[in-house]
């Protein structure tokens, strides 16, 4: 007989005698978990700082000199590179194109996500196949994808020069259009990142009560009433979720912008990394283009805090 078992059967003869017991607590758990923390914490503290907050805290200290990266920056300027920054005509094109992948990302990108997911969600045959099909643009590498749809708009030699000579107009070139650039640039973002919500959305489907739909289709409930009242509700979480990342996402966009456009053209198709990129590294103000990434830091992160403080808080 185990000692679990003795002791249940002390208790039960007599409950004096386990009054007496003195309930035993493993010594070895807590030192377990204090190894696993002097293990573990030191170098993800290490990687952390070196890799976060120093490369932070040297861009706010760039930030307020005039520096072009090459020796020491000596030339104090205090907060001129900032007041730079909202003077820029280009600053303000590039937030409103992150506030146009935002916006596109919320009502088209999240609900194809959410229907698509609905659709290969399930146990049918096939769907497994689907999934993956959908889930591959996100998988492939951000530049490459970019670079592969630079092709396919190409007015002399890609899919756009094809449907053209095909029905016998001139040339048109999606990429060199400042109307039509940056719409070419969100319909690949919508290709390429749509998959990654789908995968959330069928995961938070996996956990979706069988017995509540099934309940509900015997009372009379229709497809749509179904989804109303009882799935939407339990992929609350996941949704609030998806829209986080979708945000935060936009607010970094850089790679397929720099593979198909690299901002142009006219700097019409900028987002505020591209913008920190080409003008400030490139063109050597680095402490221009820090001050843009401590912007844009700060945006992150008070987005981040309060989405958690308002939205997510009972996550």
């Amino acid at each position: 007989m185990t000692l679990e078992a003795r002791t249940e059967a002390a208790s039960a003869a007599s409950p004096e005698l386990s009054r007496s017991i003195p309930a035993t607590v493993p010594a070895h758990s807590g030192m377990r978990a204090g190894a696993t923390l002097i293990i573990f914490l030191p170098p993800a503290l290490l990687l952390f700082t070196v890799f976060v907050f120093l490369p932070m805290a040297e861009a706010s200290w760039y930030s307020v000199f005039n520096w072009n990266g090459l020796g020491r920056p000596e030339r104090f300027i205090a907060l001129k590179n900032f007041g730079w920054i909202f003077e820029n005509a280009v600053f303000w094109r590039a937030v409103i194109n992150n506030l146009l992948v935002i916006a596109v990302s919320l009502t088209i990108q999240l609900p194809l996500a959410l229907g698509v997911a609905l659709w290969v969600g399930g146990r049918a045959w096939g769907s497994v196949a689907f999934r993956m099909i959908f889930f591959l643009p996100y998988v492939l590498a951000d530049v490459a994808a970019g670079l592969i749809w630079r092709f396919l708009f190409d007015g002399d030699y890609g899919l756009a020069a094809a449907i053209t000579h095909a029905l016998g107009t001139q040339s048109f070139y999606l990429l060199a259009s400042d109307r039509w650039a940056f719409a070419s640039i969100i319909a690949v973002i919508v290709w390429k990142y749509f998959g990654f919500h789908m995968m959330l959305y069928v995961a938070g489907l996996q956990g979706v009560d069988k017995s509540l739909l099934e309940a509900a289709e015997i009372d009379g409930a229709n497809a749509w009433q179904k989804f109303r009242h009882i799935t939407l509700p339990a992929l609350g979480p996941m949704i609030r979720l998806s829209i986080f990342f979708a945000v935060i996402g936009s607010l970094q966009l850089f790679d397929v912008v720099a593979a198909l456009t690299q901002g142009g053209p006219y700097n019409t198709t900028h987002t505020l990394v591209s913008f920190l990129y080409y003008f400030g590294i490139t063109r050597m103000r680095v402490g221009f283009g820090s001050a843009v990434g401590d912007v844009l830091l700060v945006v992150c992160v008070l987005f981040a805090f309060a989405y958690k403080r308002w939205v997510m808080r009972d996550d």
